[in-house]
């Protein structure tokens, strides 16, 4: 089970335009907000109060539409995405 990180693995990709080095930093992006709705969950935020857990638990799935929608242009993928390798001798 992935729980949704195959979905984000996707989206950091895109984010990347399917460049390593931006896709890990994506992929960290990810992760933080990750972990910023784990520590979140169950505590009291200032001046907010109680924040029920399905919001929470809905923050990176959130900023990833955010990210992809809003503030991406157009990601053009690589021209042999989905083409099978075929070993040339």
């Amino acid at each position: 089970m992935t729980a949704g990180k195959g979905y984000l693995a996707l989206a950091a990709l895109i984010f990347g335009k399917w460049r390593p080095w931006a896709a890990v930093s994506g992929c960290l992006l990810f992760a933080f907000t990750d972990a910023i709705q784990i520590r979140l969950q169950g505590s009291e935020l200032p001046l907010i109060g109680s924040i029920p857990d399905a919001f929470i638990q809905a923050i990176p799935y959130v900023l990833t539409v955010v990210l992809l929608a809003g503030f991406m242009g157009r990601a053009v993928a690589p021209k042999a995405i989905g083409v099978p390798f075929v070993k040339s001798r």
